[in-house]
């Protein structure tokens, strides 16, 4: 018998992450393909989704990377490219961050 959590996972499951083979180059070293197949980007996709979607006004890098202090930044600033190709996410201008650098402010559409 399914469940609605079984649903939701399935949904999760379909629409986010990336498959290994797009995360390196066939030229890549075999420890970068097995670095790919470690990653869980479903996972990933799913908390930075969920964290930009937190601030429904937008907001920028600096804003999600505080939330996920235990995270590598390039864990995370891996998956707005990956959000924003599939429709979850749009850009709506810039702001400066906390060090000065100009950072995209991000917003979930979906």
């Amino acid at each position: 018998m399914s469940t609605f959590f079984d649903n939701m996972n399935e949904t999760v499951n379909r629409f986010f992450g990336t498959p290994a083979f797009k995360l390196v180059r066939k030229q890549d070293p075999t420890t970068s393909h097995q670095a790919a197949q470690a990653v869980d980007t479903t996972k990933l996709e799913t908390m930075v989704y969920e964290a930009i979607k937190g601030f429904p006004e937008g907001c920028i890098s600096d804003d999600i990377l505080g939330m996920f202090p235990n995270y590598p930044y390039s864990s995370i600033t891996a998956r707005y490219r990956a959000l924003l190709d599939k429709g979850f996410i749009e850009v709506s201008g810039v702001k400066r961050g906390k060090f000065g650098r100009n950072q995209r402010i991000m917003k979930a559409v979906k």
